[in-house]
């Protein structure tokens, strides 16, 4: 097949979870049919040098980006159609020159990442059928953003309107996609439930490279005191909010009877309320990490104590793979085929979450039997190579059909 992916930004260096995904899948649907990539580049990539990372594509293009001021509420942001949160990826010279990659082209399928794309996709002058990946559902993303977090009545009503456009939006788009392509059945509960109830949807999780966190590689190294990890960007909403509600509601349990337990924070970009957390008793706040795996090596367990879904999580499986067991909430965990006690351990109130911690920091052979088994499990459904298999499948029978 002929396919022109488009993304709304460069996704490397792979230091975000989402560019975890949307790498390695361009780089499997590139290894098997010819791929034009186009990226806006926000970030400099391409002064950077690299295209070079994208050597699995037919042509790539960076197109160089930056993204408009937010808008005034009134009359620009209320007089608007469109959601906030999509006008902020417009720049007028964007279509053209997408056009014009795309032009004199062939395409059987266009395949584009996230909601905010969708103007771009559907403007483009070609037949092919469109499909949208999510790395997430925005509308779920943003409702959960309402539910948990304190915000003031204006930034309230600020949101309340942004999903209300944003709801219009989805349901006019996945009335002209051929197929959606989403993280967990989660996802595609949802999106039958609020948007389409017939829509096509394929359910594709996010995995890891195991040649990457590999425990061979980079076996376990435990640290003499028990230590917990907690891995991912930290300017990103449900992270903050999910470290927000483990301090405030779990830790200090924990602590109590476990005085000597360390937690490591890796993650870039922490905001001024995660580095905070590094002035507690054994909580060390890193930032961007060169490696992030020698902190695997070191840490006893990942804590996943997030309370926003939406997606998949990709520290889960990159940390199974390379052998540190996890313990997270039952959304932090949303969209995995992982069994609660066997290759994890969920727990969703602060009370049990805490105590699970303790339990799987004591118990050294349910620590190990947990790690072994969702290693096993991670390696066998979760890995890069056998999921771009399935999506390139489903592409094939799609335009088959």
């Amino acid at each position: 097949m002929r396919i022109l992916a488009i993304y709304p930004y460069v996704p490397f260096p792979v230091n975000r979870g989402t560019y975890h995904r949307v790498f390695n899948l361009a780089r499997e649907l590139g290894q098997r049919h010819e791929l034009d990539l186009f990226c806006l580049d926000a970030d400099g990539a391409l002064e950077a040098g690299h295209e070079r990372e994208f050597d699995f594509c037919r042509r790539v293009t960076f197109h160089k980006f930056a993204h408009p001021p937010w808008p005034r509420l009134f009359p620009d942001r209320l007089l608007e159609p469109m959601p906030t949160t999509v006008t902020h990826w417009r720049q007028a010279d964007v279509q053209a020159a997408l056009n014009a990659f795309a032009a004199d082209h062939d395409y059987d399928l266009i395949h584009f990442c996230d909601l905010v794309l969708w103007p771009y996709a559907q403007a483009l002058p070609s037949p092919a059928p469109r499909v949208m990946d999510r790395s997430r559902v925005d509308l779920l993303f943003q409702q959960e953003e309402l539910a948990h977090l304190t915000l003031s009545s204006r930034e309230r009503f600020l949101r309340r309107e942004n999903l209300w456009k944003l709801r219009r939006l989805e349901k006019s788009a996945s009335a002209e996609l051929h197929s959606t392509v989403v993280c967990g059945p989660d996802d595609q509960t949802f999106m039958r439930r609020e948007v389409r109830h017939d829509a096509e949807i394929f359910v594709l999780a996010n995995g890891v490279d195991p040649t990457v966190f590999d425990r061979d590689l980079f076996p376990p190294q435990p640290a003499d005191e028990p230590t917990v990890l907690f891995c991912g960007a930290m300017d990103y909403t449900p992270n903050v909010d999910g470290l927000k509600w483990y301090f405030e509601q779990a830790d200090d349990a924990v602590l109590a009877t476990m005085p000597n337990r360390k937690i490591l924070i890796v993650g870039k970009n922490p905001l001024p309320v995660v580095q905070a957390y590094g002035k507690r008793p054994g909580v060390t706040v890193t930032g961007e990490v060169p490696d992030v795996r020698p902190y695997y090596q070191k840490a006893w367990l990942q804590m996943v104590p997030l309370r926003i879904g939406g997606g998949t999580r990709l520290k889960i499986v990159e940390s199974l793979s390379i052998g540190c067991p996890v313990v997270s909430t039952t959304i932090g965990a949303q969209g995995l085929d992982l069994v609660d006690g066997q290759h994890i351990s969920l727990a969703d109130t602060p009370t049990d979450f805490a105590a699970t911690i303790h339990r799987i920091l004591t118990d050294h052979d349910t620590r190990h039997q947990i790690a072994a088994a969702g290693r096993e499990q991670t390696l066998r459904y979760y890995i890069w190579s056998a999921l771009g298999g399935q999506l390139s499948d489903y592409y094939q029978n799609l335009i088959r059909a």
